[in-house]
């Protein structure tokens, strides 16, 4: 019955709790006939088929161009892959060389490689390669649509607020989104770290993907809860169910207001012990989000995306500049570099970077900077000129071992030496510590722990390596266990080899913005915690919260549990009782 309520479950993939009218946005299909054509009217169909080419990169550009002055580089960055495609010299040679061969109108021949590309990109077993599918799509539609002159239909179009709801959302999609008009959407398939996850966490509009069927039981015009916090769908609610969720929206607004109001006190326990609050960044213009939401500091700037989407690679003086920006503008907090981490997910596309079996276990991080030391010497130049703006500090991705460390202090040494002999300040009592992110590095810890400053645990990488779980595979999501025994023993070793050797030891993975795990961590000794800036306000809270006996009671009792499952339920309830006012499940 239309009637009836129903309740989905998804992934929340921007938080909020919005209500209204469902709008189902559905992708264009055109109906390209088989039509063939003479050998006199081949190159006018080129010709279309470049003006096309041409039409749909400025289309993107454009829309590249808005958001970048709108939302920043980064999130305009997802266009560059589109771009990428159409600039695709294979792409553009095999549907020339099928239109002479086999003389069919050139929208005909164009959708026909553009499935033969989908296909192959869909049988593959890399699943970063099947998230370009989406890219593929997106801009083999919009060159469709430039050849047979079709109407584009966009969300910029909108003329009353509604709820989006499609089966997948491109990033240009999302992009022509105005936020005046659009509360909230929902759909069909994605993930957390998604375009249109990324996208939405950016306009600040509640979103939640991977439903699976809603475009099946949703049409448009009905009554629908998006709720991005909780990662759940109603359609058709009761007005008893719209109720309850107007007064837990009432009540997270509340909360988030309150927690803001939380910025400028410190990050301290209940019995004084101080705990640095930090927030990760990919981009210079993340930096006034930072300060927002109360960080004290950048517990990891992540600078491989100065070298991604782009011909060249970054100058020394392109890097500084951006470097001193950001520690001129955090001063007196401190700003910590993680030197280029490429590889796994994030490739360089002006590299002849081989394709690789196993590329999270391959050529990535810091055995690509030791093998093309000219490329990590200009970084750490960079890093080593900027450290006198600031309270800068450095850090090296993905060490497995003490020798992969002394090499990489060896090429800084050289470039410190440099720097002295063109009489170049720097600091020379800046601190650099290593990410522990591999097995190897933590079982090791001890040994690390006596040639660094710090420690910070990057736990991406530690959990998808202990429990050897591909992180970006969603077949195997449910096995991806942050609270696993075996994860918070290694963490405890590393706190506790790092302490032993008189360092302070960070985290800037993900599970250090996960509220379930706050107080487990703090009670395990961990001294920095560095997360998504809108994470800090709630994170600060918790520790605020406890003291410091509370924490390393509840931490020791978590790490005696058996399963990650028993010990998140554990956690979750645990926090409950201390924060009650947090928007968490407890079962």
């Amino acid at each position: 019955m239309k009637n009836k309520e129903i309740i989905l479950k998804g992934i929340p993939a921007s938080p909020g709790i919005v209500s209204g009218k469902a709008f189902l946005f559905g992708r264009e299909q055109y109906t390209i006939p088989r039509r063939a054509i003479r050998d006199d009217q081949i190159q006018n169909e080129i010709k279309r088929f470049k003006d096309a080419l041409i039409q749909t990169k400025n289309e993107i550009l454009e829309i590249k161009k808005r958001i970048s002055e709108e939302m920043g580089v980064e999130q305009a960055q997802i266009f560059s892959a589109h771009l990428l495609v159409i600039d695709d010299s294979m792409l553009i040679e095999e549907v020339i060389s099928k239109l002479k061969k086999e003389k069919l109108s050139i929208e005909y021949v164009f959708q026909d490689v553009l499935k033969r590309y989908i296909k192959v990109f869909s049988d593959m077993d890399d699943e970063y390669l099947k998230e370009r599918i989406s890219d593929i799509n997106d801009v083999g539609r919009r060159i469709l649509r430039n050849l047979i002159g079709a109407k584009e239909d966009i969300l910029s179009n909108l003329k009353e607020k509604v709820m989006v709801v499609a089966y997948d959302l491109s990033p240009s999609d999302t992009a022509t989104m105005h936020k005046k008009n659009v509360k909230g959407f929902a759909t069909d398939i994605g993930g957390r770290t998604s375009h249109t996850a990324i996208m939405a966490k950016s306009l600040e509009i509640p979103a939640v993907v991977g439903l699976e069927t809603l475009t099946k039981k949703v049409e448009t015009g009905d009554t629908i809860i998006i709720d991005g916090t909780h990662g759940t769908v109603v359609i058709n609610p009761s007005p008893k169910t719209l109720k309850k969720y107007e007064i837990d929206r009432e009540r997270l607004e509340a909360f988030e207001k309150h927690l803001l109001e939380l910025k400028n006190l410190p990050c301290v326990t209940l019995d004084g012990r101080k705990i640095e609050l930090s927030a990760n960044i990919e981009v210079p213009e993340d930096v006034p989000s930072v300060i927002a939401h109360g960080a004290e500091g950048i517990g990891l700037y992540r600078t491989e995306y100065f070298y991604m989407n782009r011909k060249d690679l970054p100058t020394e003086d392109e890097q500084y500049k951006a470097y001193s920006t950001v520690a001129k503008k955090v001063k007196p907090n401190p700003v910590i570099i993680r030197t280029l981490d490429l590889g796994g997910d994030k490739f360089l596309s002006q590299l002849d970077v081989p394709q690789q079996m196993n590329p999270f276990l391959g050529w990535r991080a810091i055995r690509f900077c030791l093998a093309r030391p000219d490329i990590f010497k200009t970084q750490l130049r960079a890093i080593l000129r900027s450290s006198i703006h600031g309270k800068l500090k450095m850090m090296y991705p993905m060490i497995s071992g003490l020798d992969e460390l002394r090499q990489a202090n060896a090429i800084l040494e050289e470039a410190k030496k440099e720097l002295k002999k063109e009489s170049i300040q720097f600091n020379e009592d800046m601190e650099v510590g290593a990410m522990i992110e591999v097995p190897s590095a933590a079982l090791t810890s001890d040994i690390l722990a006596k040639e660094v400053a710090f420690f910070s645990i990057g736990t991406n990488d530690l959990i998808q390596y202990s429990l050897a779980v591909d992180r970006v595979n969603e077949k195997i999501a449910y096995l991806y266990e942050p609270a696993h025994p075996a994860v918070l023993r290694l963490i405890k070793t590393i706190i506790e080899n790092g302490h032993n050797a008189g360092i302070w030891i960070g985290m800037c993975g993900e599970m250090a913005g996960d509220i379930v795990m706050t107080i487990i961590l703090l009670g395990l000794g961990l001294d920095e915690f560095s997360t998504s800036p809108i994470a800090t306000p709630e994170i600060k809270r918790i520790i605020r919260s406890v003291t410091m006996a509370q924490a390393k009671e509840i931490a020791q009792e978590a790490i005696n549990l058996p399963t990650g499952k028993e010990i998140e339920k554990f956690a979750r309830k645990k926090i409950k009782e201390i924060v009650p006012d947090l928007a968490i499940e407890v079962e």
